[in-house]
C-alpha cells in the first residue's frame, strides 16, 4: 500500500499544500492550506467504484489503467 503525503508549502506568495511535486490553489494563510489538505487526505481513504483512468507518467507519457475503488492509500499532512 502507497503513502501519499500532503505537505504544507510557501507558495506564490501565499500557502499551499503539495503532492508529489504537485502544488494545490494558493491559500491566504497556512491554517487555510492545512484545512485543505487534511479534506482532500481523508476524501482520498475513500472506497469508491472501480474506474478506469488515463493520466500522464512523469515521462510526459499518457497512460490509460483500471483501479480498483477499495485500494486506497494511507494520507498524512506535514507543515
Amino acid at each position: 500500500m502507497s503513502n501519499v503525503v500532503y505537505r504544507i508549502v510557501e507558495h506564490d506568495g501565499g500557502w499551499a499544500y503539495q503532492v508529489d511535486g504537485t502544488y494545490s490553489e494558493t491559500f491566504r494563510t497556512h491554517d487555510l492550506a492545512r484545512a485543505a489538505a487534511s479534506r482532500a487526505a481523508a476524501e482520498q481513504l475513500q472506497p469508491g467504484r472501480s474506474a478506469s483512468i488515463s493520466y500522464e507518467d512523469g515521462a510526459g507519457t499518457w497512460r490509460q489503467e483500471r483501479v480498483g475503488g477499495s485500494d486506497r492509500p494511507t494520507t498524512s499532512v506535514e507543515g
